[in-house]
């Protein structure tokens, strides 16, 4: 309803099945207003509450706050915004730094599930992820975040299981393991490819797009191997 990609269904069925505890969510890369997010569903429909952050909300925003968020202050973040240890759901998705911060974060903070976005045009075999540079903005191209197996690798090292990605290739679910009810599933039958032709926001694009075309190559960096 919210979300670009399906995104809070999937969310919606994953907390059904394995309950909420106290309903608290961390949500950052929203946009400067968050009306387009992954949490709104849960808040506006089921009672959430949460923090929610971006580098570009207008200062001062009764809802967003404005934070540039890096690995070196990821965990000062959630301590000034008094973010429990043990919460129900992280969701990162700010076209960059997203495998290196879930790597600084400590490990006291425990979301049950978390969600974030994948580069699917780095093939299913290959773990890579950008090099980190805490003032890294994305420029529009293939040059962002990492790709599904290096968020897979991370998160058994964190204590998650990779579960889900959505339709088009773009978002994958992570639950934590001791609360998963899943068998877990070989990678391959989960990782997707990017299909930007899909989603109710691309209206007549998907017509004209062929499957699978999507951000511009970068000529000039290149993803490193984790």
């Amino acid at each position: 309803m919210y979300s670009q990609n399906g995104e809070d269904g999937v969310l919606r069925e994953i907390f059904r099945r394995i309950g909420a505890t106290n309903r608290y969510f961390v949500e950052f890369g929203v946009g400067p207003e968050g009306r387009e997010r992954n949490t709104r569903l849960l808040e506006q429909r089921y009672g959430w509450t949460g923090l929610l952050m971006d580098c570009c909300a207008p200062v001062g925003h009764p809802r967003v706050r404005r934070e540039m968020i890096t690995a070196e202050n990821i965990d000062d973040l959630f301590v000034k915004h008094e973010v429990p240890e043990d919460f129900d759901l992280l969701s990162i998705d700010i076209d960059g730094n997203d495998y290196w911060v879930w790597k600084a974060l400590h490990t006291r903070y425990r979301p049950r599930v978390l969600l974030m976005e994948y580069n699917s045009a780095i093939a299913g075999d290959e773990s890579k992820t950008i090099a980190y540079d805490p003032g890294f903005r994305w420029s529009g191209t293939d040059y962002f975040g990492a790709s599904l197996l290096a968020l897979e690798r991370l998160s058994r090292t964190k204590g998650y299981t990779l579960v889900y990605c959505e339709v088009r290739g773009i978002n994958a679910f992570f639950i934590r393991s001791d609360v998963c009810p899943y068998v877990e599933r070989p990678f391959e039958e989960i990782w997707r490819p990017a299909d930007y032709t899909r989603g109710k926001y691309l209206g007549l694009a998907r017509f004209f797009w062929p499957r699978g075309v999507g951000h511009r190559p970068d000529q000039q960096r290149r993803m490193i191997d984790v």
